[in-house]
């Protein structure tokens, strides 16, 4: 089971850091994956990266902004949320799986997914 935290209300230009943490077992050779699903719209990738390797990929739109990374002692992934945008605004979703890279930003490639943390940016 995957639990996403870390929500909340940030102003434009302000920061908040969502984590995902798992209660079963270690995400071990699986991809951790970021989606997002503003009101009224698709459900989107944001990021994800390997658990056990190098690989990070983000949606063009947060590139520079936000910043995927894991805790190994943890068991956690994080997703550091900087100069936030009023369109940045969504429930967050952490989503877990083994797609191949470039499926990664599919929704239907990920198997298991948290219950979500809403992230509200005031303009």
């Amino acid at each position: 089971q995957l639990q996403a935290s870390g929500g909340g209300l940030a102003q434009a230009g302000g920061s908040l850091r969502l984590s995902c943490a798992t209660s079963g077992r270690p995400f071990g050779d699986y991809k951790v994956a970021w989606f997002r699903q503003a009101p009224g719209k698709e459900r989107e990738f944001v990021a994800a990266l390997t658990w056990l390797g190098g690989s990070i990929l983000y949606t063009d739109s947060v590139k520079g902004r936000f910043t995927i990374s894991r805790d190994y002692a943890k068991i956690t992934v994080y997703l550091q949320m900087n100069s936030l945008k009023y369109e940045d605004t969504a429930v967050y979703y952490c989503a877990a799986g083994r797609p191949i890279f470039s499926r990664w930003t599919e929704r239907d490639s990920w198997n298991y997914w948290g219950q979500g943390t809403l992230v509200t940016v005031s303009s």
